[in-house]
């Protein structure tokens, strides 16, 4: 495992975790890295939090010291920059922002050439950089120092790609926008406006301190009681980066990233466009989902935990369409990440091709209560490989009969396994947790229940 970056970039607490001096080193290695042989360009977003003014002039002055070019896009979304990567022919693309976290946190998140994750071969060869394991890089002198550019006609361009990916005009159709006081901010209903709808948009003021606070994708209830207060026909939330997007359903109803599959896998196997293509998940999705598709005769493949892990299958397989039930949805023939504005757009393409409302596109598929909870133990692979857990694991999946299932799963960062119960009611669900629990308690597993 890394020892800075993660599945989603280097992230943590601005200047607790993530100092501003490992932004400017970062930006060393990565004009120096790319700039080899070459004037190497690169080019940044970043989303609003106010950190991210601080990071951005930390890499910019990174990656000129050593020669490089920065071309800033300001703010602007991640699935902007992986865009403007590809059709601007970058080295590479930097995103500062911690996605969904509060304002506190930060992140960089890197993408190459292909506006794809940057492989793991470059982000060692950064860690070991920052660690003081690989010599000191040139300093660029006189003429060869780079310079910073603005760059905002390639954050314009890509809103123009996202219209121009529209299918039908939205007018008369009203539609909610949570923006999250994030990088969406102005793009959303731009966007949206242009494309003819009544637009109604939230949670666009950015204030530095406010983005994901109480709004967004993590806090859907928000844009659930304005669409239902507003009488609106769908509305739209965003994370602060705008690599998730949640839909709520004229009725209030919320459409997570399993839901969306569904409907817009549904539409490609109406439409005769789907062929071999399967659905890509990840070992969340819940297990309604999975029935749904069944009806359909539509295949699915199954990942860990991350759009890193979905994107990789649907590069290597050729599929489609995949996403996470957070909102991640990746339409591969589109983009190379998740991509809320363009998943709002299909989703919209299917409503309107269809002319049916969200919450009708839905009502096929069963949403089984899916509950969580989180046990701290000593040793993970102990706990996870122990017999008795073992046992009662492969029980309690046998009672359920296809009916549900049960998923446990370490932690990534902590001490922690992940108990995972779906079933018909909450009841079960809670009861099944338990059980297993007990059976942990007894052969003295747990450190402590969250």
């Amino acid at each position: 495992m890394s020892k800075y970056f993660g599945t989603d970039g280097f992230r943590g607490e601005a200047n607790v975790d993530l100092m501003v001096e490992h932004a400017f080193k970062i930006g060393r290695f990565l004009g120096w890295y790319y700039g080899q042989e070459h004037k190497c360009r690169i080019v940044i977003g970043k989303d609003t939090r106010r950190s991210s003014y601080m990071y951005e002039a930390a890499l910019s002055a990174g990656i000129t010291a050593s020669g490089a070019d920065a071309y800033l896009l300001h703010v602007t979304t991640t699935p902007s920059v992986s865009y403007v990567v590809q059709s601007d022919d970058f080295d590479c693309g930097i995103m500062i922002s911690a996605s969904h976290n509060p304002f506190y946190d930060n992140g960089i998140k890197l993408l190459n050439s292909n506006g794809e994750k940057m492989e793991d071969a470059v982000i060692e060869q950064i860690e070991d950089y920052l660690d003081g394991k690989i010599g000191e890089i040139p300093y660029a002198h006189r003429e060869n120092i780079g310079c910073t550019v603005d760059h905002s006609a390639g954050r314009n361009r890509y809103i123009g790609y996202l219209i121009s990916l529209a299918t039908h005009s939205y007018k008369h159709i009203k539609v909610g926008l949570d923006a999250s006081n994030g990088s969406t901010w102005m793009i959303a209903k731009n966007v949206f406006d242009a494309l003819g709808a009544e637009t109604y948009v939230i949670n666009n003021r950015p204030d530095g301190l406010n983005i994901n606070k109480d709004c967004g994708s993590t806090h859907i209830e928000a844009l659930q009681k304005y669409v239902i207060e507003n009488k609106l026909d769908v509305g739209f939330a965003f994370d602060g980066d705008a690599d998730r997007c949640l839909a709520v359903a004229e009725n209030g109803k919320v459409v997570d990233g399993d839901l969306i599959l569904y409907i817009v896998a549904a539409y490609y196997k109406e439409k005769g466009t789907l062929g071999d293509s399967k659905v890509v998940t990840t070992i969340m999705s819940n297990i309604g989902l999975y029935k749904a598709l069944d009806q359909l005769g539509i295949g699915y493949e199954k990942t860990d935990v991350g759009d890193k892990y979905v994107y990789e299958n649907m590069s290597k397989n050729g599929h489609l369409i995949g996403g996470e039930q957070s909102g991640h949805i990746i339409f591969g023939k589109y983009a190379t990440t998740g991509d809320g504005m363009l998943t709002a757009i299909k989703i919209m393409q299917v409503m309107l091709d269809k002319k049916m409302s969200l919450g009708k596109l839905i009502e096929p598929v069963k949403i089984y209560p899916q509950h969580l909870k989180n046990v701290r133990v000593s040793d993970k692979e102990t706990a996870l490989n122990n017999p008795a857990v073992k046992e009662a694991v492969a029980k309690i999946d046998a009672e359920l009969e296809g009916d549900g299932r049960v998923l446990l799963r370490k932690s990534g960062t902590e001490p922690v396994l992940r108990i995972m119960v779906e079933a018909s009611t909450d009841e079960i669900c809670d009861e099944k947790i338990e059980d297993i629990i007990k059976v942990m308690k007894s052969e003295n597993l747990i450190v402590e229940v969250k």
